[in-house]
């Protein structure tokens, strides 16, 4: 692939030749002291040993050892971009937030794109959920949509979440990506059929950034001015359609450009074809939420049937601007479903409840507890006040000469009773307890996936997909997958078997196992 001749290939030398002039910025520390020479050690005599007080050398060196903040523990790689939200359709019957007062009503936001179980060298072409994660620079505050690719997850109680990450990573003793342990987990919790029949299908390897959709995944409430509640999903759908990798391109995917979605977001951005999304929501009123029995419309392994809860158009997104740092706009960008405003409440989603605590949580291991500091991560359309004082790279104390105890006599900020965030008539009772709804309806969404949304090709590479993975799991794990299969569909738990079968045969006679 020629890389050096796309506009990110081209990143510098643009730059370059947009100097009108040469440069005239002198190097310096730091602290702003001048540097004479960056190419060689403070040494006594041209042989002799390096001297302690080469302040260049030991503050780049020191710096450098510390110049990279600690991966994502999931959705390490990823790329990002900036750009806007405008309102196109009004929803104010349902939500007082802010973001969505009036038609034509335009928010800054970022989004980073992601690969979950990843480390920050993972190949772009990587089969697995994609994050899609947008914040809205609000006027009531930051708000994050922290969602996915797909509109269900594996799991409906975060109770198992680090389990499922762990059965998707390298065995911690040989070091080496284990199918056999990700095969028994799911073997072992069917609830993760809808999203594996979904990661297994087509749109498990897109094809770019741009061409997939996003879903929120979790179940919100909003609430309107009169505090009126209603269930909520949220969906944003790619304007550009959508395009995966066919199997068989992967390895060239791989080995031409392991980066290519990341490079394709910036191309796209830097030659003014702006990606853009519709976004929608689904909603359920409180009636509705009561009287849904065919499944918990708080388990996010399930989706809400859009002819019972149709799509209700609401905006635009649209990517429009790139990074001016990858670190400081990308990597170190921090979201959290708990950055919430008024209007926008969470719901009693036992997923939600539990990603609420760990999002801010890995980023204050991660960057620091000062985190919500740094630009990217800072309200950009309203103030922050609060008695947050101190820590790790603190740079301002919010309440500059103000006191930092609440309540105070000294004029210190007060709250906000006009803006009621917890608006939703919420009552609930029942026994404490560790309620494991393990065989909660596990089959028949998957079903309706397998046979009403997928062609029969797209179909037969599901299974394709799926035996081509399941051929490194134990005998017992893939008889037990094969009974799970069949509960989805007889023709997909045959199709599977009959591939495993083929796949066994191949190898015993030494042939390569791997479907064109």
């Amino acid at each position: 692939m020629e890389l050096l001749f796309d506009e990110a290939g081209k990143q510098l030398t643009n730059f370059h030749l947009s100097q009108k002039v040469k440069p005239t910025r002198k190097l310096t520390t730091e602290d702003g002291r001048p540097i004479e020479n960056k190419t060689a050690l403070l040494t006594a005599g041209p042989r002799g040993p390096a001297l302690l007080t080469d302040h260049v050398f030991i503050e780049e060196n020191a710096h450098f050892n510390r110049e990279m903040v600690p991966d994502r523990v999931v959705h390490a790689k990823g790329a990002g971009a900036f750009g806007h939200f405008k309102v196109t359709h009004d929803i104010s019957r349902y939500t007082k937030a802010n973001i969505f007062s009036k038609i034509g009503k335009v928010t800054p936001l970022a989004v980073r794109f992601s690969i979950v179980v990843t480390n920050s060298g993972t190949p772009d072409s990587t089969r697995d959920v994609r994050g899609f994660s947008i914040k809205f620079y609000s006027e009531e505050g930051n708000w994050d949509l922290v969602g996915n690719n797909f509109p269900v997850f594996w799991i409906r109680d975060p109770m198992q979440f680090p389990s499922l990450i762990h059965s998707l990573r390298a065995n911690p003793v040989t070091g080496l990506r284990a199918p056999d342990a990700f095969w028994d987990f799911a073997s072992l919790r069917p609830e993760t059929m809808h999203q594996l029949l979904m990661v297994f299908s087509d749109r498990g390897i897109p094809q770019t950034y741009r061409h997939l959709n996003g879903f929120g995944v979790n179940t919100f409430v909003l609430v309107n001015k009169d505090d009126e509640s209603f269930f909520c999903k949220f969906h944003y759908i790619s304007n550009q359609g959508i395009k995966n990798i066919p199997v068989h391109k992967v390895p060239m995917y791989a080995a031409g450009d392991p980066d290519h979605a990341r490079r394709d977001l910036y191309n796209s951005i830097a030659e003014g074809k702006y990606p853009s999304w519709t976004m929608y929501i689904q909603v359920m009123t409180q009636q509705q939420f009561i009287e849904t029995k065919a499944f918990n419309p708080l388990d996010d392994t399930k989706v809400w049937p859009h002819k019972d809860f149709p799509l209700i158009e609401v905006g635009q997104i649209v990517l429009d601007k790139n990074p001016s740092s990858f670190h400081g706009e990308v990597e170190q960008i921090a979201f959290c479903v708990a950055n919430l405003v008024p209007g926008i409440e969470p719901s009693m989603d036992k997923v939600l409840q539990g990603r609420a605590f760990s999002y801010a949580d890995t980023q204050r291991y991660r960057i620091g507890p000062n985190f919500k500091e740094l630009p990217v991560n800072s309200p950009l359309s309203c103030s922050s006040n609060n008695y947050l004082i101190m820590g790790p790279m603190n740079s301002k104390y919010m309440q500059k000469d103000g006191p930092a105890h609440f309540p105070n006599s000294y004029s210190g900020p007060q709250p906000d009773k006009e803006k009621k965030f917890f608006s939703q008539k919420l009552s609930t009772s029942g026994l404490v307890d560790r309620y494991d709804d393990v065989d909660d309806n596990n089959f028949g969404q998957p079903k309706i996936f397998y046979e009403k949304v997928l062609n029969p090709d797209e179909s037969l590479r599901l299974a394709a997909n799926i035996a081509e993975n399941l051929q490194h799991a134990s005998s017992t794990t893939q008889n037990l997958m094969l009974e799970h299969l069949n509960r989805v569909s007889e023709d997909l738990g045959q199709n599977v078997k009959d591939g495993l079968n083929t796949r066994q045969r191949l190898r015993q006679e030494g042939k390569s196992t791997t479907e064109e």
